[in-house]
């Protein structure tokens, strides 16, 4: 596991590492075991992605509101999505990222050492997370103002494909993107939503439905 970091001294005051720990103990009674994700997860400073009246619950198990009626999922989601994509893999490799948000799962991929590419259809999101990702100091993921049903296909092929907006199916264009041994983690639902694991093997797709989930709608076209 990673060397935990400091305690976060961010814009909206001290984030104690007491704080982070706890969370990181949480994670780890909701089941998740990666050590690459819960390092991450305790390493990323949650409360600089999120608007200062509402830093006092960055570390909180639930999704809070990011604006354009968008929000950050809860830690437990992020987490058990990252584990999902890491799984079987010594290394993340290049992860394709479906709903940038405020930059906070871009984040956490980031520190998994993932090589990300991630699209976002709402400029004005886009370009707060932008601004997050530099305050927390983690530059290096590929940002693109796009639609996300069509992925990056100039891109691909991605060794994982992440999506944090509800489909009610999975978008056509993003399974080919997909490398061989390459994973897919995203909701599908409309009223009931559930987390759907897409494994592609040389001869076929592999598809798992896990837990039940709520995200914001995946929407066409950008903005």
């Amino acid at each position: 596991m990673a060397q935990p970091v400091s305690v976060a001294q961010g814009s909206y005051g001290m984030i104690s590492e007491r704080t982070r720990l706890r969370m990181i103990e949480r994670l780890r009674q909701q089941g998740i075991r990666d050590e690459r994700v819960l390092a991450a997860m305790y390493e990323v400073p949650r409360h600089l992605f999120i608007d200062q009246a509402l830093a006092t619950r960055a570390y909180d198990d639930v999704s809070l509101p990011i604006g354009q009626g968008q929000t950050i999922s809860q830690p437990l989601t992020v987490a058990r999505m990252t584990e999902k994509l890491l799984e079987g893999r010594s290394s993340p490799g290049k992860i394709l990222e479906i709903g940038t948000g405020c930059g906070y799962q871009t984040a956490v991929l980031l520190k998994t050492g993932a090589q990300v590419y991630s699209v976002e259809r709402l400029s004005g999101i886009l370009d707060k997370a932008r601004l997050n990702l530099r305050n927390a100091k983690l530059v290096h993921a590929r940002l693109v103002h796009g639609d996300g049903h069509q992925g990056l296909p100039d891109v691909a092929p991605f060794d994982g494909i992440i999506m944090t907006a509800a489909a009610r199916q999975v978008p056509p264009a993003l399974l080919p993107q997909l490398a061989i041994g390459g994973r897919l983690v995203l909701p599908i639902g409309d009223q009931e939503q559930h987390l759907w694991l897409y494994e592609k093997t040389a001869t076929a797709i592999q598809e798992t439905r896990l837990e039940a989930v709520r995200f914001v709608p995946l929407l066409p076209g950008k903005q």
